[in-house]
Protein backbone atom coordinates (compact mmCIF):
# COMPACT_ATOMS: atom_id res chain seq x y z
CA UNK A 1 0.00 0.00 0.00
CA UNK A 2 0.98 3.64 -0.47
CA UNK A 3 0.45 5.95 2.51
CA UNK A 4 0.48 9.73 2.43
CA UNK A 5 1.27 11.15 5.89
CA UNK A 6 0.53 14.83 6.47
CA UNK A 7 1.96 17.02 9.18
CA UNK A 8 -0.24 19.94 10.27
CA UNK A 9 1.30 23.36 10.96
CA UNK A 10 1.43 24.10 14.66
CA UNK A 11 -0.38 27.40 14.28
CA UNK A 12 -3.85 27.71 12.77
CA UNK A 13 -3.92 31.51 12.61
CA UNK A 14 -0.71 31.86 10.62
CA UNK A 15 -1.53 29.21 8.04
CA UNK A 16 -3.20 29.83 4.70
CA UNK A 17 -4.17 26.56 3.01
CA UNK A 18 -3.20 26.68 -0.67
CA UNK A 19 -1.76 30.18 -0.18
CA UNK A 20 0.87 31.57 -2.56
CA UNK A 21 3.31 32.36 0.22
CA UNK A 22 3.78 30.64 3.52
CA UNK A 23 5.99 31.43 6.47
CA UNK A 24 7.95 28.36 7.60
CA UNK A 25 6.23 27.19 10.77
CA UNK A 26 7.80 23.77 11.34
CA UNK A 27 10.90 23.99 13.50
CA UNK A 28 11.11 20.32 14.50
CA UNK A 29 10.81 17.31 12.21
CA UNK A 30 7.52 15.36 12.50
CA UNK A 31 9.02 12.64 14.67
CA UNK A 32 5.74 10.82 15.24
CA UNK A 33 5.07 10.53 11.52
CA UNK A 34 8.66 9.43 10.95
CA UNK A 35 8.08 6.58 13.41
CA UNK A 36 4.82 5.62 11.69
CA UNK A 37 6.55 5.81 8.31
CA UNK A 38 9.34 3.52 9.52
CA UNK A 39 6.85 0.90 10.74
CA UNK A 40 4.95 1.01 7.46
CA UNK A 41 8.11 0.75 5.37
CA UNK A 42 9.42 -2.14 7.44
CA UNK A 43 6.12 -3.87 6.70
CA UNK A 44 6.68 -3.42 2.95
CA UNK A 45 4.52 -0.35 2.31
CA UNK A 46 5.41 2.84 0.44
CA UNK A 47 5.27 6.10 2.41
CA UNK A 48 5.42 9.81 1.64
CA UNK A 49 5.42 12.62 4.22
CA UNK A 50 4.22 16.16 3.47
CA UNK A 51 4.94 18.84 6.07
CA UNK A 52 2.44 21.64 5.49
CA UNK A 53 4.36 23.83 7.92
CA UNK A 54 7.51 23.58 5.83
CA UNK A 55 6.29 23.93 2.24
CA UNK A 56 3.62 25.61 0.19
CA UNK A 57 1.23 23.29 -1.58
CA UNK A 58 -1.45 23.97 -4.19
CA UNK A 59 -4.77 22.19 -4.34
CA UNK A 60 -3.64 20.57 -7.59
CA UNK A 61 -0.43 19.33 -5.97
CA UNK A 62 -2.40 17.86 -3.07
CA UNK A 63 -4.69 16.16 -5.57
CA UNK A 64 -1.69 14.63 -7.34
CA UNK A 65 -0.36 13.27 -4.04
CA UNK A 66 -3.75 11.81 -3.18
CA UNK A 67 -4.18 10.16 -6.57
CA UNK A 68 -0.95 8.22 -5.95
CA UNK A 69 -1.98 7.11 -2.44
CA UNK A 70 -4.15 4.37 -1.00
CA UNK A 71 -4.67 5.97 2.42
CA UNK A 72 -3.91 9.23 4.25
CA UNK A 73 -2.73 9.75 7.81
CA UNK A 74 -2.68 13.09 9.65
CA UNK A 75 -1.26 14.13 13.01
CA UNK A 76 -3.58 16.28 15.15
CA UNK A 77 -2.74 18.44 18.17
CA UNK A 78 -4.91 20.51 20.50
CA UNK A 79 -3.76 23.79 18.94
CA UNK A 80 -4.37 22.77 15.32
CA UNK A 81 -7.40 20.46 15.29
CA UNK A 82 -9.53 23.10 13.56
CA UNK A 83 -6.99 23.33 10.77
CA UNK A 84 -6.88 19.53 10.60
CA UNK A 85 -10.65 19.53 10.15
CA UNK A 86 -10.34 22.01 7.26
CA UNK A 87 -7.64 20.00 5.52
CA UNK A 88 -9.52 16.75 6.08
CA UNK A 89 -12.53 18.33 4.41
CA UNK A 90 -10.40 19.34 1.42
CA UNK A 91 -8.95 15.84 1.15
CA UNK A 92 -12.39 14.26 1.03
CA UNK A 93 -13.60 16.84 -1.46
CA UNK A 94 -10.75 15.84 -3.77
CA UNK A 95 -11.02 12.09 -3.18
CA UNK A 96 -14.16 11.07 -1.23
CA UNK A 97 -13.22 7.40 -1.17
CA UNK A 98 -9.72 7.59 0.23
CA UNK A 99 -9.40 6.30 3.84
CA UNK A 100 -8.46 9.15 6.18
CA UNK A 101 -6.77 8.25 9.49
CA UNK A 102 -6.00 10.78 12.21
CA UNK A 103 -3.75 10.33 15.22
CA UNK A 104 -1.67 12.24 17.73
CA UNK A 105 -2.20 13.67 21.24
CA UNK A 106 -5.55 15.28 20.44
CA UNK A 107 -6.99 11.95 19.35
CA UNK A 108 -5.63 10.24 22.45
CA UNK A 109 -7.07 12.81 24.85
CA UNK A 110 -10.52 13.04 23.23
CA UNK A 111 -11.06 9.41 22.23
CA UNK A 112 -13.89 8.78 19.82
CA UNK A 113 -15.34 12.28 20.19
CA UNK A 114 -12.51 13.63 18.02
CA UNK A 115 -14.35 12.15 15.02
CA UNK A 116 -17.14 14.63 15.73
CA UNK A 117 -14.65 17.50 15.63
CA UNK A 118 -13.15 16.20 12.37
CA UNK A 119 -16.26 14.75 10.71
CA UNK A 120 -14.60 13.75 7.43
CA UNK A 121 -12.00 11.52 9.14
CA UNK A 122 -12.76 7.81 9.03
CA UNK A 123 -10.55 6.40 11.78
CA UNK A 124 -8.77 7.89 14.80
CA UNK A 125 -5.84 6.24 16.55
CA UNK A 126 -5.28 6.69 20.28
CA UNK A 127 -1.81 6.75 21.84
CA UNK A 128 1.11 5.11 20.03
CA UNK A 129 0.34 4.27 16.42
CA UNK A 130 3.16 1.99 15.28
CA UNK A 131 1.20 -1.21 15.97
CA UNK A 132 -2.26 0.14 15.14
CA UNK A 133 -1.21 1.34 11.68
CA UNK A 134 0.02 -2.14 10.76
CA UNK A 135 -3.30 -3.64 11.86
CA UNK A 136 -5.06 -1.03 9.72
CA UNK A 137 -3.03 -2.26 6.73
CA UNK A 138 -4.45 -5.72 7.43
CA UNK A 139 -7.93 -4.22 7.54
CA UNK A 140 -7.48 -2.48 4.21
CA UNK A 141 -6.29 -5.78 2.75
CA UNK A 142 -9.36 -7.56 4.12
CA UNK A 143 -7.63 -9.78 6.69
CA UNK A 144 -8.61 -7.98 9.92
CA UNK A 145 -11.73 -6.35 11.36
CA UNK A 146 -11.72 -2.82 12.74
CA UNK A 147 -13.40 -4.07 15.90
CA UNK A 148 -10.35 -6.26 16.58
CA UNK A 149 -7.78 -3.47 16.33
CA UNK A 150 -6.41 -1.98 19.55
CA UNK A 151 -6.58 1.74 20.24
CA UNK A 152 -8.80 2.98 17.42
CA UNK A 153 -12.19 4.62 16.94
CA UNK A 154 -14.03 4.42 13.63
CA UNK A 155 -17.26 5.18 11.84
CA UNK A 156 -19.77 2.48 11.07
CA UNK A 157 -22.83 3.80 9.29
CA UNK A 158 -23.82 6.81 11.42
CA UNK A 159 -22.22 5.57 14.63
CA UNK A 160 -18.76 6.00 16.14
CA UNK A 161 -17.42 2.72 17.48
CA UNK A 162 -14.26 1.63 19.26
CA UNK A 163 -11.88 -1.23 18.69
CA UNK A 164 -10.11 -3.03 21.49
CA UNK A 165 -8.36 -1.13 24.32
CA UNK A 166 -5.19 0.67 23.31
CA UNK A 167 -1.86 -1.12 23.61
CA UNK A 168 1.12 0.48 25.30
CA UNK A 169 4.36 -0.49 23.59
CA UNK A 170 6.66 -1.93 26.26
CA UNK A 171 9.73 -2.68 24.13
CA UNK A 172 10.74 0.65 22.62
CA UNK A 173 14.01 -0.90 21.46
CA UNK A 174 11.96 -3.12 19.16
CA UNK A 175 10.70 -0.18 17.12
CA UNK A 176 12.52 0.79 13.92
CA UNK A 177 14.31 4.11 14.03
CA UNK A 178 12.32 7.03 12.56
CA UNK A 179 12.30 7.18 8.74
CA UNK A 180 14.14 10.48 8.55
CA UNK A 181 14.81 10.08 4.84
CA UNK A 182 11.12 10.89 4.30
CA UNK A 183 11.67 14.46 5.54
CA UNK A 184 15.22 15.11 4.31
CA UNK A 185 13.87 17.59 1.77
CA UNK A 186 12.91 20.01 4.56
CA UNK A 187 15.08 22.44 6.50
CA UNK A 188 14.39 22.19 10.23
CA UNK A 189 16.01 23.82 13.24
CA UNK A 190 15.25 27.46 12.40
CA UNK A 191 14.71 28.71 15.93
CA UNK A 192 13.90 32.22 17.09
CA UNK A 193 15.88 33.65 19.98
CA UNK A 194 19.43 33.06 18.82
CA UNK A 195 19.61 29.25 18.84
CA UNK A 196 21.71 28.27 15.81
CA UNK A 197 22.17 24.49 15.48
CA UNK A 198 24.42 23.15 12.75
CA UNK A 199 22.50 21.80 9.75
CA UNK A 200 21.17 19.35 9.03
CA UNK A 201 19.02 19.16 12.13
CA UNK A 202 17.17 16.10 13.48
CA UNK A 203 15.22 15.16 16.60
CA UNK A 204 14.89 12.00 18.67
CA UNK A 205 13.42 10.58 21.87
CA UNK A 206 15.01 8.41 24.55
CA UNK A 207 11.79 7.37 26.28
CA UNK A 208 8.02 7.74 26.28
CA UNK A 209 5.76 8.90 29.03
CA UNK A 210 7.01 10.69 32.13
CA UNK A 211 7.57 9.50 35.71
CA UNK A 212 6.75 12.94 37.09
CA UNK A 213 3.28 14.35 37.58
CA UNK A 214 3.31 18.11 37.11
CA UNK A 215 -0.26 19.28 37.60
CA UNK A 216 -0.41 21.43 34.45
CA UNK A 217 0.92 18.73 32.14
CA UNK A 218 -1.11 16.52 29.77
CA UNK A 219 0.86 13.28 29.74
CA UNK A 220 -2.03 10.84 29.25
CA UNK A 221 -2.05 10.07 32.98
CA UNK A 222 -5.78 9.41 32.75
CA UNK A 223 -5.29 6.53 30.30
CA UNK A 224 -5.29 3.04 31.73
CA UNK A 225 -1.98 1.30 31.22
CA UNK A 226 -0.08 4.43 30.23
CA UNK A 227 3.29 4.58 31.94
CA UNK A 228 6.84 5.77 31.58
CA UNK A 229 9.20 3.62 29.48
CA UNK A 230 12.86 4.13 28.64
CA UNK A 231 14.94 2.95 25.74
CA UNK A 232 18.19 1.17 26.52
CA UNK A 233 21.41 3.20 26.37
CA UNK A 234 22.65 0.82 23.67
CA UNK A 235 19.65 1.50 21.42
CA UNK A 236 19.96 5.26 21.96
CA UNK A 237 23.64 5.22 21.02
CA UNK A 238 22.92 3.11 17.94
CA UNK A 239 20.38 5.68 16.72
CA UNK A 240 22.76 8.57 17.41
CA UNK A 241 25.39 6.81 15.30
CA UNK A 242 22.90 6.51 12.45
CA UNK A 243 21.89 10.17 12.80
CA UNK A 244 25.53 11.32 12.74
CA UNK A 245 25.98 9.87 9.25
CA UNK A 246 23.77 12.59 7.71
CA UNK A 247 23.07 15.17 10.42
CA UNK A 248 25.17 17.61 12.43
CA UNK A 249 22.71 18.43 15.25
CA UNK A 250 20.05 16.46 17.09
CA UNK A 251 17.49 17.70 19.61
CA UNK A 252 16.45 15.19 22.30
CA UNK A 253 12.82 16.19 22.71
CA UNK A 254 11.52 14.00 25.54
CA UNK A 255 11.34 15.38 29.07
CA UNK A 256 13.23 12.63 30.84
CA UNK A 257 16.60 12.08 29.15
CA UNK A 258 18.63 13.15 32.19
CA UNK A 259 16.19 11.83 34.81
CA UNK A 260 18.09 8.53 34.99
CA UNK A 261 21.56 9.86 35.76
CA UNK A 262 23.12 6.38 35.72
CA UNK A 263 21.95 5.82 32.14
CA UNK A 264 22.94 9.38 31.19
CA UNK A 265 26.50 8.77 32.42
CA UNK A 266 26.67 5.58 30.36
CA UNK A 267 25.44 7.32 27.21
CA UNK A 268 27.84 10.23 27.61
CA UNK A 269 30.79 7.92 28.22
CA UNK A 270 30.01 6.04 25.02
CA UNK A 271 29.54 9.23 22.99
CA UNK A 272 32.91 10.49 24.18
CA UNK A 273 34.49 7.24 22.99
CA UNK A 274 32.78 7.38 19.58
CA UNK A 275 33.59 11.04 18.78
CA UNK A 276 30.58 11.35 16.47
CA UNK A 277 30.96 15.09 15.73
CA UNK A 278 27.26 15.45 16.56
CA UNK A 279 25.95 18.47 18.46
CA UNK A 280 23.40 17.50 21.12
CA UNK A 281 20.50 19.70 22.21
CA UNK A 282 18.52 18.63 25.28
CA UNK A 283 15.04 20.13 25.33
CA UNK A 284 13.76 18.76 28.64
CA UNK A 285 16.05 18.73 31.68
CA UNK A 286 15.20 18.74 35.36
CA UNK A 287 17.24 20.92 37.67
CA UNK A 288 17.31 18.24 40.38
CA UNK A 289 19.48 15.98 38.19
CA UNK A 290 22.27 18.53 37.68
CA UNK A 291 25.62 17.21 38.89
CA UNK A 292 29.11 18.43 38.06
CA UNK A 293 30.59 15.16 36.78
CA UNK A 294 27.63 14.44 34.48
CA UNK A 295 27.66 17.97 33.06
CA UNK A 296 31.42 17.71 32.42
CA UNK A 297 30.78 14.54 30.40
CA UNK A 298 27.90 16.22 28.56
CA UNK A 299 30.22 19.05 27.56
CA UNK A 300 32.86 16.63 26.28
CA UNK A 301 30.23 14.51 24.47
CA UNK A 302 28.99 17.46 22.40
CA UNK A 303 26.05 18.90 24.33
CA UNK A 304 25.51 22.51 23.23
CA UNK A 305 22.11 23.43 24.66
CA UNK A 306 19.99 22.50 27.68
CA UNK A 307 16.45 23.72 28.35
CA UNK A 308 14.88 23.68 31.80
CA UNK A 309 11.25 23.80 32.86
CA UNK A 310 11.61 26.27 35.72
CA UNK A 311 7.99 27.53 35.81
CA UNK A 312 8.27 29.87 38.83
CA UNK A 313 10.55 31.78 41.16
CA UNK A 314 8.34 30.95 44.15
CA UNK A 315 8.53 27.76 46.18
CA UNK A 316 4.82 27.75 46.99
CA UNK A 317 3.95 27.92 43.29
CA UNK A 318 6.43 25.14 42.46
CA UNK A 319 4.83 23.02 45.16
CA UNK A 320 1.36 23.77 43.79
CA UNK A 321 2.49 22.56 40.37
CA UNK A 322 3.98 19.44 42.00
CA UNK A 323 7.32 20.16 40.33
CA UNK A 324 9.25 18.56 43.20
CA UNK A 325 12.16 20.97 42.76
CA UNK A 326 13.51 23.79 44.89
CA UNK A 327 14.83 27.28 44.25
CA UNK A 328 18.37 26.32 45.35
CA UNK A 329 18.31 23.43 42.87
CA UNK A 330 17.27 25.82 40.11
CA UNK A 331 20.11 28.22 40.85
CA UNK A 332 22.67 25.42 41.09
CA UNK A 333 21.64 23.82 37.77
CA UNK A 334 21.65 27.03 35.72
CA UNK A 335 24.97 28.22 37.10
CA UNK A 336 26.53 24.81 36.49
CA UNK A 337 25.19 24.80 32.92
CA UNK A 338 26.69 28.26 32.39
CA UNK A 339 30.02 27.05 33.79
CA UNK A 340 30.00 24.36 31.07
CA UNK A 341 29.19 27.05 28.49
CA UNK A 342 25.93 25.39 27.49
CA UNK A 343 23.31 27.56 25.80
CA UNK A 344 20.60 27.62 28.45
CA UNK A 345 16.87 28.20 28.09
CA UNK A 346 14.30 28.58 30.83
CA UNK A 347 10.52 28.19 30.60
CA UNK A 348 8.32 30.13 33.01
CA UNK A 349 4.57 30.23 33.68
CA UNK A 350 2.43 33.06 35.04
CA UNK A 351 -1.06 32.62 36.44
CA UNK A 352 -1.30 29.97 39.16
CA UNK A 353 -4.66 30.42 40.95
CA UNK A 354 -3.20 32.18 43.99
CA UNK A 355 -0.37 34.08 42.29
CA UNK A 356 -0.02 37.77 43.10
CA UNK A 357 2.01 40.52 41.46
CA UNK A 358 4.70 39.77 44.04
CA UNK A 359 4.84 36.15 42.88
CA UNK A 360 5.22 37.19 39.25
CA UNK A 361 7.85 39.78 40.11
CA UNK A 362 9.80 37.10 41.99
CA UNK A 363 9.73 34.87 38.90
CA UNK A 364 11.02 37.64 36.64
CA UNK A 365 13.71 38.52 39.18
CA UNK A 366 14.85 34.89 39.29
CA UNK A 367 15.02 34.73 35.48
CA UNK A 368 17.04 37.94 35.20
CA UNK A 369 19.40 36.96 38.04
CA UNK A 370 20.47 33.69 36.41
CA UNK A 371 22.69 33.31 33.31
CA UNK A 372 20.03 32.12 30.85
CA UNK A 373 20.57 32.73 27.16
CA UNK A 374 16.91 32.37 26.20
CA UNK A 375 13.71 32.56 28.24
CA UNK A 376 10.05 31.89 27.52
CA UNK A 377 7.30 33.45 29.62
CA UNK A 378 3.70 32.37 29.05
CA UNK A 379 0.31 32.32 30.79
CA UNK A 380 -0.75 29.11 32.51
CA UNK A 381 -2.84 26.83 30.32
CA UNK A 382 -5.58 24.48 31.48
CA UNK A 383 -5.46 21.66 28.93
CA UNK A 384 -7.54 18.52 28.79
CA UNK A 385 -5.86 15.62 30.55
CA UNK A 386 -4.04 17.73 33.14
CA UNK A 387 -4.86 17.69 36.85
CA UNK A 388 -5.65 21.41 36.97
CA UNK A 389 -8.01 21.04 33.99
CA UNK A 390 -9.86 18.17 35.70
CA UNK A 391 -10.17 20.20 38.91
CA UNK A 392 -11.46 23.25 37.05
CA UNK A 393 -14.08 21.09 35.34
CA UNK A 394 -15.07 19.57 38.68
CA UNK A 395 -15.40 23.07 40.17
CA UNK A 396 -17.49 24.09 37.12
CA UNK A 397 -15.10 26.89 36.21
CA UNK A 398 -14.72 25.38 32.75
CA UNK A 399 -16.66 22.72 30.88
CA UNK A 400 -15.51 19.43 29.37
CA UNK A 401 -15.82 21.10 25.98
CA UNK A 402 -13.16 23.63 26.99
CA UNK A 403 -10.21 21.48 25.96
CA UNK A 404 -7.63 24.27 26.22
CA UNK A 405 -8.15 27.39 28.32
CA UNK A 406 -5.66 30.03 29.45
CA UNK A 407 -5.78 31.26 33.04
CA UNK A 408 -8.20 34.17 33.35
CA UNK A 409 -9.73 35.73 36.47
CA UNK A 410 -12.96 36.32 34.54
CA UNK A 411 -13.42 32.54 34.54
CA UNK A 412 -12.34 32.10 38.15
CA UNK A 413 -8.92 30.79 37.10
CA UNK A 414 -6.66 33.14 39.03
CA UNK A 415 -6.18 36.71 40.16
CA UNK A 416 -5.50 38.29 36.77
CA UNK A 417 -7.25 38.61 33.44
CA UNK A 418 -5.58 37.11 30.39
CA UNK A 419 -4.84 40.65 29.19
CA UNK A 420 -3.07 41.40 32.45
CA UNK A 421 -1.06 38.17 32.23
CA UNK A 422 0.04 39.08 28.72
CA UNK A 423 1.26 42.43 30.03
CA UNK A 424 3.29 40.57 32.68
CA UNK A 425 4.72 38.37 29.91
CA UNK A 426 5.83 41.41 27.89
CA UNK A 427 7.29 43.01 30.98
CA UNK A 428 9.22 39.82 31.71
CA UNK A 429 10.74 39.82 28.22
CA UNK A 430 11.68 43.50 28.48
CA UNK A 431 13.36 43.06 31.84
CA UNK A 432 15.28 40.00 30.71
CA UNK A 433 16.40 40.83 27.18
CA UNK A 434 17.08 44.52 27.81
CA UNK A 435 19.03 43.74 30.97
CA UNK A 436 22.63 45.09 30.64
CA UNK A 437 23.92 41.93 32.35
CA UNK A 438 22.36 39.80 29.62
CA UNK A 439 23.83 41.85 26.76
CA UNK A 440 27.24 41.91 28.41
CA UNK A 441 27.20 38.10 28.73
CA UNK A 442 26.63 37.80 24.99
CA UNK A 443 29.36 40.31 24.13
CA UNK A 444 31.79 38.64 26.51
CA UNK A 445 31.04 35.31 24.87
CA UNK A 446 31.97 36.77 21.49
CA UNK A 447 35.35 37.98 22.76
CA UNK A 448 36.05 34.82 24.76
CA UNK A 449 35.35 32.35 21.96
CA UNK A 450 36.54 34.53 19.05
CA UNK A 451 33.48 33.82 16.94
CA UNK A 452 30.38 35.73 15.93
CA UNK A 453 27.73 33.31 17.11
CA UNK A 454 26.94 35.46 20.15
CA UNK A 455 26.61 38.55 17.96
CA UNK A 456 24.31 36.56 15.68
CA UNK A 457 22.28 35.79 18.79
CA UNK A 458 21.85 39.49 19.54
CA UNK A 459 20.90 40.20 15.91
CA UNK A 460 18.39 37.33 15.75
CA UNK A 461 16.87 38.44 19.04
CA UNK A 462 16.53 41.98 17.74
CA UNK A 463 14.52 40.86 14.71
CA UNK A 464 12.70 37.88 16.24
CA UNK A 465 8.90 37.85 16.61
CA UNK A 466 9.46 37.43 20.34
CA UNK A 467 11.10 40.85 20.56
CA UNK A 468 8.84 42.50 18.00
CA UNK A 469 5.91 41.75 20.29
CA UNK A 470 7.49 43.95 22.90
CA UNK A 471 7.69 47.07 20.72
Amino acid sequence: MKFLLIRMPESYKKFDLFGDSQKVLSIYPPLGLEYIGASLEQDGNDVEIIDLGAENISREALKNHLMKSDAVGMSVYINNYKLAADIAKEIKAIDPGIPLIIGGPHCTLLGGSVLNQIPTADISVESEGELAILDLVRFFKGTKKLSDIHGINYRENNDIKSGRPLQVIDDLDGLPFPARHLTEKYDYGNFDGGLLPRKKFASMITGRGCPFKCRFCTRFGNIEGWRFRRRSPEDIIKEMQEISEKYKSVMIVDDTFLADTKAAHKIMDRLIELELNLDLYILGARVDTAEHELYKKMKKAGVKYVAFGIESGNQDVLDFYNKKITLPQIKKAIRLARKMDFITQGFFIFGAPFETKKHIDNTIKLATSLPFDIVVFQPLGYEIGSDIWAEAVKDKKISKEDISVLADSRRGLGNFTLDELNIFVKNGYRRFYFNPLYVSRLLFGTLLHRNTNHLKTIFRLAISPQMNRLL
